[in-house]
């Protein structure tokens, strides 16, 4: 399944409490839950006043779906082409 990096922005995001987070984790693991279709929320990561997310979904449709769904509206969203890490150097 395709891969997607979803930027979103939030003002004050790392500056968020453990609570705050846990509440936008369950918004959006609920919007998740709620689209009937093969998706998985598979990590986030907060730099500044954005939040990026990495989303397996079948196409990108379903990913915009979701940030409806859960009411992050604005979100901008990538297909992952590659993945590649310090293995992946030549020797």
């Amino acid at each position: 399944m395709p891969r997607y990096l979803i930027q979103r922005y939030l003002p004050g995001a790392s500056r968020l409490t453990d609570d705050e987070v846990g509440a936008i984790a369950q918004t959006c693991q609920e919007a998740v839950d709620s689209l009937g279709v093969p998706y998985t929320w598979v990590t986030s990561y907060v730099a500044g006043d954005t939040i990026y997310d990495v989303h397996e979904a079948e196409d990108e449709e379903a990913v915009l779906e979701q940030a409806r769904r859960g009411g992050f509206p604005g979100a901008v969203v990538m297909e992952l082409t590659r993945e590649f890490g310090p293995l992946a150097r030549q020797a």
